[in-house]
C-alpha cells in the first residue's frame, strides 16, 4: 500500500526536519503517527499526499490518498464543490439531466452516476444539512470545514485516508461522528492527532522523532506502558551509569594516590643509594611520562562514560519538570466566587439560551462548561469574568483574580521576545536569575530567551503562560481555559495537565478532550 525508504526532507530555509525515515502501510492499517511538536507530523503526510517533495529518498503509493489537513485557509477562496473536487462532475451531471449529452459532459463525468447522491448523503451524515456545494469555504466555521473534508472520505471512498489532527475544531457530536467512523472503515488510515480517546481506536503507533519512526503495535494505552517500561529502564541504566561514572573517578584517585606513593617511596630509596642525578632526572621523567600516560587512560574512560551518561539523560521525559509554584495562602476553600440567578443574554433581540441559566461557582471547584459550537460558551465566560453584562436574570461577582488563557493566546505579546514577556509578569520583583530559573522550569532553555513570542508554537506560548503565573507567585482564584488542548502535542498537554494538577483554585474549562477533562479532576459541568 505504502512504504517509505530513506525520507528526508529540509525545511525551506535549509534547515533539516528529518533524516532516513522509514515506513510501512499496509492495506487495513489503522495507524497514529505521534511526536512532539516539530518533529514534522504534518509534513510527513503531506509528502505522502504529494503536497510537497522529498529531499531523498523514495516514496511509493500504490493509491492516491485522500487527505484531511489541519488548515484550512487555503481553501477560503473555494466553494465546498471546488473544495471536495466534484464541481465539474456535478456540473456535467446536471447539464447531461437537461439534455447537453456532449461527449465532454460524458468524459468529465466519467459514470460517476451516484456523485450528487453521495455528496448529499455524506453532508447529511456529517450534520451539514444547511450547507450548499456552492457556498464559499471562508463563510464556514472552523468545524464546518472539517466536516466537509470527512464528508470527502464518503463520497470518494479511497483506498488510503490522511488525518492530520481531525477532531481540532469538533464538538463532542463530531466527534462521536469520527470515533465511530475510524471504527467502522475498512480502509487503511494514517492519523495525526492529540485526542488520546481517538488515538485509543486505532491498532498501531508509529512515534516519529529525532531517532526515526518506531512502531508499537497496539493502541495508545499500549504505547504510553511501553514508553513507561523504556523510561524505567533508561532511569536504571542512568543510575548504573552514574555509579559507574563514581567507581571510575574512585578508582582514578586510588590509582594516582597510589602511584605517587610508590614513586615517592623510590625517590627516596635512590638518593640513599647514591645514584647519580643525570640517572635520577631520567627515573624522574619516565615516573611523570607514565603518571601522565595512566591520567589519559582514566580521562578517556571518565570522558566516554559522561558521554554516555548525557545522551541518556537527555532522553529523560520532560514532563516533571513543569511545576505551578503558587502561593496558595490567599485562597479561601468554599468561598461563592460567581452566582447566576436565571440570567440570559440576547443577540438582535434573541436570548441565546433556550432556558435561563442558574448556577454558582464556589472556590476550589472543578467546572467543564458544554454545548454545541455556537452555544454562547464564550458569551458566559466574559460574563463570568465581568465583560459583559446580563439582560436577563441577576448575577454575585464576589472581588477575585481571574486569568483567562484563550485559544489565541491573548495574554502573551508577540512583540515581545520571551525573557521580557516573563518580566512583563514579574509583580514581586524577583531577581533576574531567578525568572530565568523558572523558565528553564518551563523548558525555556537560554538559547529560547532572546526568542521573539512570534515565533513560538501554540505549545509553547501555552507554556510560556504558565510560566508567567508562577512568576508573579500570587495564584488567581479562578483560571479559565477555552480548548486548552487544541494546539497542543501530546506531551504538552501531560505537562499542563502536571501544572494544572498543581492548582488549588476555581478552574473553568472549555473542552471536548475527555481524557484531559477526566485527568484534571472536572467534578462540575454547565451545560449549555
Amino acid at each position: 500500500m505504502l512504504v517509505l525508504q530513506n525520507i528526508s526532507y529540509t525545511h525551506p530555509n535549509k534547515n533539516l526536519l528529518f533524516d532516513n525515515i522509514n515506513l510501512t502501510v499496509r492495506n487495513h492499517d489503522k495507524i497514529a503517527l505521534i511526536g512532539n511538536n516539530g518533529s514534522g507530523k504534518s509534513t510527513l503526510l503531506k509528502l505522502i499526499a504529494n503536497e510537497l517533495q522529498p529531499l531523498g529518498g523514495q516514496l511509493i503509493v500504490e493509491t492516491e490518498p485522500y487527505f484531511v489537513p489541519q488548515i484550512f485557509g487555503q481553501y477560503n477562496h473555494l466553494t465546498i464543490g471546488q473544495a471536495l473536487k466534484v464541481e465539474n462532475k456535478l456540473n456535467a451531471l446536471q447539464e447531461i439531466i437537461s439534455g447537453k449529452v456532449s461527449e465532454e459532459n460524458f468524459t468529465t463525468l466519467d459514470d460517476d452516476w451516484t456523485i450528487e447522491e453521495r455528496c448529499n448523503e455524506a453532508l447529511r451524515h456529517w450534520q451539514l444539512t444547511n450547507l450548499n456545494l456552492s457556498q464559499k469555504m471562508e463563510t464556514l466555521s472552523g468545524g464546518q470545514k472539517t466536516k466537509v473534508f470527512l464528508a470527502g472520505i464518503s463520497i470518494h471512498q479511497p483506498e488510503l485516508v490522511l488525518l492530520d489532527e481531525p477532531s481540532n475544531h469538533l464538538d463532542i457530536a463530531g466527534r462521536q461522528l469520527l470515533y465511530d467512523f475510524i471504527q467502522s472503515t475498512q480502509g487503511t488510515l494514517i492519523l495525526v492527532s492529540h485526542d488520546r480517546k481517538l488515538l485509543n481506536l486505532l491498532g498501531k503507533v508509529a512515534e516519529l522523532s529525532k531517532r526515526g519512526i518506531t512502531i508499537y503495535g497496539g493502541n495508545y494505552d499500549f504505547y504510553t506502558e511501553q514508553k513507561q517500561i523504556e523510561n524505567n529502564a533508561l532511569n536504571q541504566d542512568l543510575q548504573s551509569k552514574e555509579k559507574a561514572l563514581r567507581k571510575a573517578k574512585e578508582k582514578e584517585r586510588e590509582t594516582l594516590e597510589r602511584k605517587q606513593k610508590l614513586d615517592s617511596q623510590g625517590k627516596g630509596k635512590q638518593e640513599k643509594a647514591g645514584v647519580a642525578r643525570i640517572m635520577m632526572n631520567t627515573i624522574r621523567n619516565s615516573a611523570e611520562n607514565s603518571t601522565s600516560k595512566m591520567k589519559g587512560v582514566h580521562a578517556e574512560k571518565i570522558g566516554g562514560i559522561k558521554e554516555e551518561l548525557q545522551e541518556l539523560r537527555s532522553a529523560l521525559p520532560d514532563i516533571d519538570k513543569m511545576k505551578f509554584g503558587f502561593d496558595n495562602s490567599a485562597l479561601h476553600k468554599g468561598k461563592i466566587l460567581f452566582k447566576a440567578d436565571e440570567i440570559n443574554y440576547s443577540y438582535s433581540n434573541q436570548p441565546l439560551w433556550k432556558d435561563n441559566l442558574s448556577f454558582q461557582i464556589t472556590s476550589g471547584e472543578r467546572f467543564v462548561l458544554k454545548g454545541l459550537n455556537g452555544s454562547g460558551k464564550t458569551t458566559l465566560i466574559k460574563i463570568i469574568l465581568g465583560q459583559l453584562e446580563t439582560q436577563t436574570g441577576t448575577v454575585y461577582r464576589a472581588d477575585n483574580k481571574a486569568v483567562y488563557i484563550d485559544q489565541d493566546y491573548s495574554l502573551i505579546d508577540n512583540q515581545l521576545k520571551v525573557y521580557e514577556q516573563a518580566q512583563q509578569f514579574n509583580v514581586s520583583s524577583l531577581q533576574e536569575h531567578e525568572i530565568k530559573i523558572r523558565l528553564n522550569r518551563f523548558l525555556f532553555t537560554k538559547d529560547d530567551w532572546d526568542k521573539p513570542c512570534s515565533a513560538l508554537s501554540g505549545g509553547e506560548k501555552m507554556r510560556l503562560i504558565l510560566c508567567c503565573l508562577t512568576i508573579s507567585n500570587q495564584s488567581p482564584d479562578i483560571i479559565i481555559l477555552d480548548e486548552p488542548t487544541n494546539n497542543l502535542d501530546i506531551q504538552n498537554i501531560e505537562m499542563l495537565t502536571t501544572a494544572i494538577n498543581g492548582y488549588q483554585g476555581t478552574l473553568i474549562v472549555v473542552s471536548h478532550d475527555e481524557t484531559f477533562l477526566e485527568e484534571t479532576k472536572i467534578e462540575q459541568t454547565i451545560q449549555l
